[in-house]
């Protein structure tokens, strides 16, 4: 299927090095946050899960994350000495943890480029809540290596993956992904994932009208019954170089829609507090749901906000903490993890940073119409991962 259009790219605007400043009452001894695991922020959401981005570089090129046209052979990426190094890494992860954080997922770009990364699993499962508690330590791919490296991440602690994977048409996948890579490759790496017990596997399908949409009933039969779940996100309208607009997204109530006509669902409940995805349920004949036939899920981020109970953080590859996925800048954490004196200070940091939480960008943007969005610059989802 071809686009309807050409695609609008816009210039990539580096913001890596822009920084909020870091709330000096978190330094007073009178204003100090020690982690009781109890931590809100103004709207009274909890802090229970952090994406950590473990590098900048991908191997794909796809239009809605990183197009071809941006980032191409001049891109320049991070220097290996600006990244977070895994010790760095987990000496923060830890600090979110007694903060409350009970989940951590790995990102990138595509985090499986960054080398050795078994050993940064190994550190953050390690990791206990305080209620003693191990984590629930997932990652996000897109298949492209997981064939080879699926039983070595379950050695070294990984509990289950998500997979990017934008069609089973090889034709649609090798265009979406934008590097002719086979689709072949990435549904071998899923299955190395399941036989490795990287489980429950979900599968992410970035659904973008007039390009990939074809493929929701092909993804939903091959999927049905699996015991992966499924789920499907709207086009998003992040960052500044993918050339978002609206008539791009495909409403997740058209996606649910098409696939109820031929394979019946029915609405589940949401299986925990903050959770982005709405749950629909394959039906059997009496109209219940099929435990056998599993479940898709719909993450709406364009057309239903769900900002209100919110419960993420985000860590950037150079260790830039954003609290949105819209965020346009982020606080520093680097430079206080790698300076002797002000490590000590990193807990009440995070923890003044959290409280002054009060962002809503979802519900913003939904009060705008077409094309419009709030006129600010946006952090690129290839930075701070999704």
């Amino acid at each position: 299927m071809t686009e309807r259009h050409v695609p609008r790219v816009i210039a990539l605007v580096d913001q890596r090095s822009a920084g909020l400043p870091i709330p000096t009452a978190a330094f007073a001894a009178e204003t100090r946050i020690t982690a009781d695991g109890l931590l809100t922020d103004q709207r009274t959401r909890p802090l229970r899960d952090l994406r950590i981005s473990v590098t900048d570089r991908c191997n794909f090129r796809c239009s809605y994350c990183m197009p071809k046209e941006v980032f191409n052979k001049d891109h320049l990426y991070l220097p290996h000495s600006a990244l977070l190094s895994f010790e760095e890494i987990t000496r923060i992860a830890k600090v979110f943890v007694a903060h409350g954080v009970q989940k951590i997922r790995l990102t990138g770009g595509e985090p499986l480029l960054r080398k050795n990364i078994e050993s940064l699993i190994a550190q953050l499962a390690q990791l206990r809540t305080p209620q003693g508690h191990a984590l629930d330590l997932t990652l996000t791919t897109n298949g492209s290596l997981l064939a080879r490296k699926a039983h070595a991440l379950k050695a070294a602690g990984l509990q289950r993956v998500t997979v990017s994977l934008d069609g089973l048409d090889d034709a649609v996948f090798r265009s979406m992904n934008d590097v002719d890579f086979p689709v072949a490759d990435v549904l071998a790496g899923i299955e190395a994932a399941r036989e490795a017990g990287l489980g429950p596997i979900k599968v992410n399908m970035v659904v973008k009208r007039g390009t990939n949409e074809n493929q929701i009933l092909p993804m939903a039969r091959h999927f049905r019954g699996s015991g992966m779940v499924l789920r499907f996100i709207e086009y998003m309208d992040v960052g500044a170089s993918n050339g978002w607009r609206m008539d791009d997204v495909l409403p997740s109530s058209e996606i649910v829609k098409r696939i109820h006509a031929e394979l019946p669902l029915v609405q589940l409940d949401p299986s925990n507090v903050g959770e982005t995805a709405e749950r629909w349920g394959y039906a059997n004949a009496a109209g219940q749901h099929d435990k056998t036939l599993g479940e898709i899920g719909v993450i709406s981020s364009v057309t239903q906000a769900f900002c209100g109970d919110c419960n993420r953080a985000r860590l950037s590859t150079e260790g830039q903490l954003y609290l949105c996925l819209f965020a346009s800048q982020g606080y520093d954490l680097r430079s206080l993890v790698r300076d002797p004196v002000q490590q000590a200070d990193l807990e009440s940091v995070i923890g003044h940073i959290w409280r002054g939480r009060n962002d809503n960008y979802s519900e913003s943007r939904s009060t705008q119409s077409g094309d419009s969005a709030p006129a600010q610059r946006r952090v690129e989802m290839s930075y701070i991962g999704g």
